[in-house]
């Protein structure tokens, strides 16, 4: 009997990649929770018409909802990726985002407490989680102590923690893990790298200046292929011990790299005959309140208990990404 395995957020960047995963396994039956009214279907329009994926109709800030829905599938496994993942706009909307990532969280454990099953329950949290991070704690692990600057981080933060109270609560199968920069196609312009990539490719195609505007870009990450991201969290959601915390990422140092490093690297991949011409350009609209100056994990906890390690180059990102946005702007699909 085939697996039933539940992506809360399966249109999002990662709960799409996870679909392609999952059916790339086989044996298993794959559910997705989406809006009726809301949820953008592109990022999984190649998974439509295939039989081995279920879409179900939840908003996960009414429990109710949320109820019925898992009271429907029964899921042997969840990936809980419905979230509000943005940082910017969390200073304006803080509640909201406290609404969507932590009492959405309760109520989808909630319902599987009330109706009775114990899935393995995987909460994926984020490197934001740990803010302001001075350089004598570098690497971040799972013991760094968590200064989260802006509300995003803090919302994920009470998700991740009402996860392991459920666990030691009602013994619900928890898994939890905080991942640092994962990248790759099908990520929303809005963030740092697809934000670069777009503009790079509107360049390329004669539909902007050669001027990319950024907000602030010394910031530095360990970056990671979203594809290798999602194998991580299966490993996580088959081996993990229930309760326990692990940080997912890239140890390598050829992976880290600052955000104004990843968009001069765009800008000499592009197709842009003269490459000089283009200026990176601050922009205050993009600048936040705050910055998170270094997010460098520590994953030898998650390696050891798995195998698990990314096979996925740096350069690798950047092009996936960038061909992702040119394909977008070949066929003016904004």
């Amino acid at each position: 009997m085939a697996k039933k395995v539940l992506i809360t957020g399966i249109t999002g960047f990662v709960g799409s990649h996870m679909a392609d995963y999952l059916l790339e396994k086989g044996g298993i039956d794959v559910y997705g929770f989406k809006r009726w009214n809301l949820s953008r279907l592109r990022n999984i329009k190649h998974l439509l018409d295939d039989k081995r994926v279920n879409l179900i109709d939840c908003d996960i800030t009414d429990p109710i909802s949320a109820r019925e829905a898992i009271k429907k599938i029964r899921p042997d496994m969840v990936f809980h990726f419905a979230a509000e993942s943005f940082v910017s706009p969390s200073w304006a909307h803080p509640s909201h985002y406290m609404d969507v990532n932590f009492k959405g969280t309760v109520n989808l454990l909630d319902a599987i407490k009330e109706i009775g099953i114990n899935p393995r329950f995987h909460i994926a949290g984020s490197g934001e989680e740990y803010g302001e991070i001075h350089e004598d704690e570098l690497p971040i692990n799972e013991m760094t102590h968590l200064r989260p600057v802006n509300p995003y981080a803090v919302s994920k933060i009470a998700q991740d923690f009402i996860g392991y109270v459920y666990f030691r609560s009602y013994g619900l199968n928890v898994i939890r893990t905080r991942t640092f920069n994962h990248e790759g196609p099908r990520r929303d312009n809005v963030f740092g790298i697809p934000w670069y990539a777009y503009q790079i490719a509107r360049i390329e195609a004669g539909k902007q200046k050669p001027i990319v505007r950024v907000g602030f870009t010394g910031d530095k990450r360990n970056f990671t292929h979203v594809r290798d991201i999602v194998e991580a969290y299966w490993l996580a959601a088959e081996k993990g011990v229930p309760g326990e915390l692990y940080i997912i990422g890239s140890d390598e140092n050829e992976k880290v790299y600052t955000f104004q490093e990843a968009c001069e690297k765009l800008i000499w991949m592009s197709l842009i005959a003269d490459k000089k011409i283009v200026k990176i350009v601050t922009d205050p609209q993009f600048v936040r309140p705050t910055k998170v100056s270094r997010l460098i994990g520590d994953s030898a906890k998650f390696r050891q208990l798995t195998g698990w390690k990314p096979k996925i180059g740096f350069n690798q990102i950047l092009e996936d990404t960038l061909n992702y946005w040119r394909d977008f702007v070949k066929n003016d699909l904004y």
